[in-house]
């Protein structure tokens, strides 16, 4: 395959061009490999691997149109996060919660800056909550756990689930608006 950008590629994926497709999964078939392996931590057989991996490009030819120029690799990332995650689960293994690395984009050096401070905020305002606060906002907003499945795990209501995590989103909002812009 000739020379070809990441703009070029992505300009034949959203005209259904399979060139287009086949650049990116050159480009970064390893890569989601990584983010796969690193989140299955060993507890997925490799097929599985490589299965979640094909399920994540198929994602990006169904969803040809979303990612945006620049974001390829993050937009990846989080498919493929998601499949992960998601075989962990159909297997009933348990994710450890880890919230140091959530994707956000950032727009050059000072919109990183910003969102690296933004994350050690957010850890802070997190490590500060109580033990069962902090692993229902964890489950339901990083391992997107539904309120009926944490609630099962925990012993309570979905409805309750619900509240808890409604008081804890109107507390990390109020502390972010009260400490600096972020």
């Amino acid at each position: 395959m000739e020379r070809m950008t990441e703009n070029a590629a992505l300009s034949l994926l959203r005209r259904g061009d399979e060139a287009g497709l086949q650049w990116m999964m050159q480009q970064y078939a390893s890569y989601v490999g990584a983010i796969v392996r690193g989140i299955a931590g060993g507890r997925l057989p490799r097929q599985d691997v490589e299965e979640i991996v094909a399920d994540v490009f198929m994602a990006l030819w169904r969803n040809r149109t979303k990612p945006m120029e620049g974001k390829t690799k993050s937009y990846l990332a989080s498919i493929a996060r998601s499949r992960a995650l998601n075989g962990l689960r159909r297997l009933g293994q348990e994710q450890p919660l880890d919230y140091d690395d959530l994707e956000l984009a950032a727009e050059g050096p000072e919109g990183e800056l910003l969102i690296q401070e933004g994350k050690r905020r957010v850890r802070e305002l997190l490590n500060a909550m109580g033990p069962s606060d902090r692993e229902i906002f964890l489950r339901h907003y990083y391992l997107h756990e539904t309120a009926s499945a944490i609630g099962e795990r925990l012993g309570m209501t979905p409805e309750a689930v619900r509240q808890r995590l409604k008081r804890g989103r109107d507390h990390l909002r109020r502390q972010l608006e009260k400490g600096e812009a972020l």
